[in-house]
């Protein structure tokens, strides 16, 4: 099969486009032949090698973990699929990705496409959606009439957050830079913060909730948006223990782990209308390194898509 891969970690110069042998199927698995994958900052952050003390791999590595696609061949122990399936998936990060024409991915981890979605639009969800999902309706348990601030509400994750946290009725704040500012509000915030002019931790308080998706130097301003006993959740920089005891906070950190039945409820999302994926870019896997590269810059608004067949 035709797949983009690394031999070893490093900047997307390190990137192949050539042929490998097609994943073996399971007896737990199904074959999908990838229609499109998407790009995430993790897949980055994997090639760069930053993640090799917690994810160790056999070289070449198939990066990419999300897809869409068409079930080539199911596993004996493989009862609710078939043939012929359009689905989509977040497969096990631990397993080979899904730059390439064939993934090999547990069966209870994949779900039938909304037939709404084009292959593209149904690629661009499954990471940046169980993100979303587990951390404000697991780890916040977030219900209507709760307030919450969600970090980049024009990136990846805050383009779906929005969607989804506006559809359980919470009040949504965000922010984004200045060209982006009306473009996120019509994805539902209620109210969006220009960046490029003012900081919203100077500006907004009294959250039940922080979602922060970008961490760094700039999380411990973030804790003074909370109201006492509210909750900052981080899905990039582990919380500082001492700075949220001082302000009264509860804190998590998500490294999110996929399960079929969160997938089942986005796709439901979609079907209800309540979720619309957010392409900014489609590259050809021939243009793998050029996609990265472009991730790496910060500014896609929305999600940049992998096209393979």
């Amino acid at each position: 099969m035709k797949a983009a891969y690394i031999e070893q970690y490093g900047g997307s110069e390190q990137f192949k486009v050539g042929e490998l042998d097609r994943p073996i199927v399971g007896a737990d698995d199904v074959l999908i032949a990838v229609h499109a994958a998407s790009v995430n900052p993790v897949d980055w952050k994997l090639r760069e090698g930053y993640l090799k003390e917690m994810l160790s791999y056999d070289m070449p590595l198939v990066i990419g973990w999300d897809v869409s696609g068409v079930i080539e061949e199911v596993g004996e122990n493989v009862t609710d699929l078939k043939v012929g399936d359009e689905v989509f998936s977040r497969p096990d990060i631990a397993r080979q990705g899904t730059y390439a024409e064939y993934v090999a991915v547990d069966a209870h981890l994949v779900v039938k496409k909304p037939e709404a979605l084009t292959f593209e639009e149904a690629a661009s969800l499954p990471l940046v959606a169980h993100t979303a999902w587990q951390v404000m309706f697991e780890v916040m348990d977030a219900k209507a009439g709760d307030k919450i601030f969600i970090g980049a509400g024009s990136g990846g994750v805050g383009t779906v957050a929005i969607q989804l946290a506006k559809a359980h009725g919470l009040h949504v704040i965000t922010s984004t830079s200045t060209k982006n500012v009306d473009w996120v509000k019509a994805l539902g915030a209620d109210e969006v913060i220009d960046y490029k002019q003012e900081d919203p931790a100077d500006r907004v308080r009294d959250l039940d909730f922080v979602f922060d998706t970008m961490g760094g130097d700039g999380q411990a301003k973030l804790y003074q948006m909370l109201k006492p006993n509210g909750m900052l959740v981080s899905i990039s920089t582990p919380p500082d223990e001492d700075q949220a005891k001082e302000a009264q906070a509860r804190v998590a950190y998500v490294f999110m782990q996929p399960t079929g039945e969160r997938l089942q409820h986005i796709a439901q999302a979609v079907e209800r209308g309540e979720l619309k994926p957010v392409i900014d870019r489609i590259f050809d896997l021939d243009q793998i390194k050029e996609a990265h590269d472009y991730g790496e810059e910060g500014h896609a608004k929305g999600k940049i898509v992998i096209k393979v067949k």
